[in-house]
Parts: C-alpha cells; structure tokens; sequence
C-alpha cells in the first residue's frame, strides 16, 4: 500500500470516528426538532411505500417530529377520497416512524381529516387532545398539547393548524365573510383558544421549555418588509396575539431579521415554531429546510398538490445539556 493510500485511508477513519463521536454528543446533548406540514399524509410518497420520506428523514435524525396533515386522505396519486378503511395513516403511524428510529407517537386533537401527529426517540406523554368547543369555539383542525423529557428536562409541546380559508368557519354568507376578513378572526380566535388550554396554564411559562409549532395560516409582521401590507391588516391579527400577549419567540423571525424565508411553494411565511425564552437561549440552529428533497416544490396540474409538499419543513436544534 502506498503511503498516500495510507494517509487517505486513516483520513477516512477519523471522518468516519469524528462523525460517529458527533452523532453520540447530539444524543446527550442536543435535541433535534423537526416540524413539517407535509401535504395529505405525504400523499406524494405513499405509492413508493415510503421509501424517499424515511430515507430523508433519517438523514436528518430528529429527535421529535411534528407532522402536519398527518392522515392518509386520497387514494394514490389522485385527488379521490380514499374510503376511511383504507387509510394507512393515521392508524400505523406507529409502524412508519419506527422504519425512522421512533418508537412513540401520539395525535393530537382530531377533528376533521388534518390532524398532527408527534414521534418521537423518546415516550411522549399526551397532556390533551384540543378540539374547541361547539358552537362558537371550535378548533378546527384540532390541536394537542404533549410532553417529553430529554436530560431530565421537561419540553412542553403544542401543535396546531389553523383554519385555511378566507371566510370563518361554518360563515352563512361566505361572500360577506370573506369581505370583512372573517378567516383571520377565525384563526385568532383559535389561537387565542389554544394558547388559553396550554401556555396559559403555566405560572412561569417564560421559565420553563414551551415550544409550539404547527400551519397557522397567517402572516407575521416580522416578514412585512416583505409583504408591505397596511399596518392595520387582519393578515396579522393570530401572530400578532402569540407576539403580544405569551412569552414565545418566533424562532425563524428573530434568528433571521431582515430577510424573508418562505415556508410554502409560494411565497409566504405560515408555519412557525414558537419557543419561550429559556428554551430559545438554548438554540444551537435554526433553519427552513431548503434541501434536494424539499426545495422547489412542483405542482401537479391534474389535483392541486405538490411534490413532496406544498410546504417547506423547519428543524431546530436545541442544547439542552
């Protein structure tokens, strides 16, 4: 063996003992949060078994995932309802995060066919189930409230989706509604609802580990530098609460002021993760994934929906040792 084959062999056993050595540090020290709204169930992957989505997340090793659109709704590649018998999530979530390394899970408030989903390395224990309550209260993509422990820390962690749409929910006159602005009021009522049934139970939220992520449907003035909306814009009205009245932080607005990071295949900024202060200190890295799996999401013409999602994933890495 020659000696540059040599050197080159040793250089690669000490990558390959470097990297080993740093994926043990993460385990002891940092947790690894990864949310995605990843589109009906990742409907985008489901006829290929999975295989694309395991193999990505793998590659990021999470400790904690947080799904959006967490359920099987169409069959394969149409825009069809698939019959509720036939829907591999949510019901074998158990069995798709272990093929990632989780071997717990647990769902949030489910109302309708977007619920969220949690895996996780580590047991979660499910503090509730958020639905709202009727007739004027109501949740309605469900939201949930878990917790883990991580180096005998406690991490409370909320997840939500707001309501999509333009009008308010279940509006009589979806004309009127639209008019006056009616689906942001309807999502800062739920966020105010949410925030009443998690955070707010908390005497010393902002000393303690909240982290709340989720689809929130609505824009932060964090980003009007780039929108350039009217001040006075409802767009704002569900950030607006979060920002005013709980101790979070919007991670991604305040590590990257100044500049614009779209979480869509369009351009705007809906999903968040929030994080109370002592939890924020902690941050070692925070970004929107923009990888080879994720950037540029494509549309396809014949249903409306992207691949692999018509949204874009956020990881956070927090030290927590």
């Amino acid at each position: 063996m020659t000696l540059r084959r040599i050197i080159r062999t040793l250089a690669t056993v000490a990558l390959f003992v470097a990297v080993a050595f740093m994926c043990g540090c993460k385990r002891d020290t940092t947790l690894r949060v990864l949310y995605w709204n990843f589109q009906n169930g990742m409907w985008a992957d489901e006829p290929n078994n999975y295989d694309n989505f395991v193999a990505w997340v793998k590659s990021y090793d999470p400790d904690v995932c947080i799904w959006c659109e967490a359920q099987t709704i169409y069959k394969p590649m149409t825009n069809e309802p698939c019959k509720k018998e036939d829907r591999y999530l949510t019901d074998n979530w158990g069995e798709l995060a272990a093929r990632y390394g989780h071997n717990y899970w647990a769902k949030g408030g489910h109302r309708d066919n977007y619920p969220q989903v949690i895996t996780s390395t580590l047991p979660i224990q499910v503090v509730e189930e958020i639905v709202g309550e009727e007739p004027d209260s109501v949740v309605t993509h469900g939201a949930g409230h878990f917790v883990v422990e991580f180096n005998r820390k406690k991490l409370n962690i909320v997840t939500l989706h707001t309501w999509p749409q333009r009008h308010a929910f279940r509006c009589k006159d979806v004309a009127q509604s639209r008019a006056e602005n009616g689906g942001d009021k309807y999502r800062r009522m739920e966020i105010e609802y949410i925030c009443k049934h998690t955070i707010h139970k908390a005497k010393d939220a902002d000393k303690e580990l909240w982290l709340m992520a989720g689809d929130f449907n609505s824009r932060s003035r964090k980003d009007n530098h780039f929108y350039g909306y009217a001040a006075d814009t409802s767009a704002f009205l569900t950030q607006d609460y979060i920002l005013e009245h709980t101790p979070y932080i919007d991670i991604i607005g305040e590590r990257y002021k100044g500049e614009f990071h779209t979480t869509t295949a369009g351009k705007s900024r809906i999903d968040y993760i929030y994080c109370t202060p002592t939890l924020h200190d902690r941050i070692v890295d925070a970004y929107v994934v923009n990888d080879e799996y994720t950037q540029n999401p494509k549309r396809d013409q014949a249903t409306g929906f992207h691949f692999p999602s018509d949204h874009l994933p956020i990881l956070v890495d927090y030290d927590l040792k």
